[in-house]
């Protein structure tokens, strides 16, 4: 499965993908601008959210 097809992340395959601390990812999470789900002790973050996210962030 490519990184396209992919229907959830978790917070530390973000925070690898775009190169950040995974506490950066979870303080987008705690301050809303990343949308996500707690299963159990781990966030998930929906590709669609994550694409969102990106939009809102790009460099103009």
């Amino acid at each position: 499965m490519n990184e396209k097809e992919k229907q959830f992340y978790t917070a530390q395959e973000l925070a690898e993908l775009l190169g950040f601390n995974i506490m950066t990812i979870y303080r987008y999470i705690k301050s809303g601008k990343l949308k996500a789900y707690k299963m159990g002790k781990e966030f998930r973050i929906d590709n669609v959210e994550f694409q969102s996210f990106l939009k809102k962030v790009k460099i103009k």
